[in-house]
């Protein structure tokens, strides 16, 4: 399914239902592509990244990456080869984006699919179809709601990452693993938009966005860090229970020939939330919020240390990017609720204070154990009390 520049999903939706209702999965990653573009583009025509944008970013992610290495004593490739940058726009961005996120996503959708049964769909007495009529819909409709369910996930998946797209300026704004690799995306759309706002020199944002996203990938490429997060991610994201989406309910209200009626009960992009976290997900939480919280904290601090040797305008700067990023967007918002991410003022916060305290009782070389293995990632009570933290892991270790 293709949607012209401009168009509307929801109309290509009911120019092609049958289609769109028989596909298998509980996702219908289609429908999600197209939802995914038309929300980051608004419907308007992306045109192309300027040429000069990649051979600026070109030269500025290598001076990013040398600092970052000279600041962590780390590799920032996870490949063994350089550190890339491509820039690209929102509909770009959604694109990668979509395709890297499929295993989480696919990961919600499957915990979220109603369990099977041979029950008929009963309609409701309202919609005045009584007798054979409203029996014979009722079957109809059995056979249709897994292709409902699947377009439905395929909508909001869609619609998440198109939304995450209109606001993100490297790839690594929120902290989630993607395929290993080493070319790191930069939205220029909103890089031109976020500079012009608050009156920034272009190319300093532009540094700062390079430092920022090769220290995420400089820590994210650690294998034990990667396979840690991704972990604690999809196990959060296969708890969600089920019952947190009425459906059926939802399709009872469905005028089947308004594409607007569609939009207003499928297009909803809060509709998956409501009560649906579980005992067993509050019990992961502590853990992937720890994590993060470590992660965000020791970035901010590589940041810190190579941003100010190089960035003029570094205060300034710094402070309008991280109030931009404790003001997030709607996508995003949704984005940290489905996949376990608290990513408010306390949780930079937290990860700071952590780093901090590392550094005032043992310096920098303790701090670089951080990313050794998963035997030092800190423990969620050690994220607040760096000291235990620093005792643990001078204790001998039995493997």
């Amino acid at each position: 399914m293709t949607t012209p520049p401009g168009g509307n999903p929801f109309e290509m939706i009911f120019s092609q239902l049958g289609r769109m209702l028989s596909t298998a999965g509980p996702v219908n990653w289609e429908m999600a592509a197209q939802f995914a573009q038309w929300t980051a583009t608004e419907g308007n025509d992306p045109g192309n990244v300027d040429p000069l944008e990649r051979i600026r970013l070109e030269e500025l992610v290598r001076v990013a990456d040398l600092n970052v290495s000279h600041v962590t004593g780390m590799s920032t490739s996870a490949t063994g080869r350089s550190v890339t940058v491509r820039p690209v726009t929102r509909l770009g961005f959604a694109v990668e984006t979509l395709e890297a996120w499929k295993p989480l996503l696919g990961a919600l959708a499957a915990a979220l699919q109603p369990p099977a049964t041979t029950d008929t769909p009963t309609l409701p007495d309202d919609l005045g179809l009584g007798g054979e009529m409203g029996a014979g819909l009722g079957q109809m409709l059995g056979p249709l709601l897994p292709g409902l369910q699947s377009a439905f996930m395929g909508m909001q998946c869609g619609s998440m990452v198109g939304s995450v797209a209109q606001r993100a300026l490297g790839q690594y704004d929120l902290p989630i693993p993607r395929p290993v690799g080493d070319e790191l995306l930069v939205v220029t759309d909103n890089v031109t938009a976020f500079t012009s706002d608050w009156g920034l020199p272009p190319d300093e944002v532009r540094l700062w966005i390079c430092i920022s996203d090769v220290a995420h990938h400089a820590v994210l490429g650690r294998p034990h860090v990667r396979a840690s997060l991704e972990e604690l991610l999809l196990a959060y994201m296969s708890g969600f229970d089920p019952g947190g989406v009425n459906l059926e309910g939802r399709l009872a209200d469905l005028d089947p020939a308004d594409p607007e009626a569609l939009q207003s009960v499928l297009g909803d992009p809060t509709a998956l939330l409501g009560e649906m976290q579980t005992e067993a997900q509050r019990a992961i939480l502590p853990r992937l919020e720890a994590l993060v919280a470590v992660i965000e904290g020791y970035v901010d601090h590589v940041v810190d240390q190579a941003g100010r040797r190089l960035i003029s305008s570094y205060g300034p700067l710094t402070e309008a990017l991280r109030r931009r990023r404790v003001e997030r967007g709607q996508g995003e918002r949704m984005v940290e609720r489905l996949f376990g991410l608290a990513l408010g003022q306390g949780q930079y916060d937290r990860g700071t204070s952590f780093v901090s305290g590392v550094l005032e009782r043992a310096g920098d070389t303790a701090l670089s154990r951080l990313w050794t293995d998963s035997h030092a990632l800190p423990t969620p009570s050690e994220l607040d009390a760096p000291g235990l933290w620093l005792e643990r892991i001078d204790l001998p270790r039995d493997d």
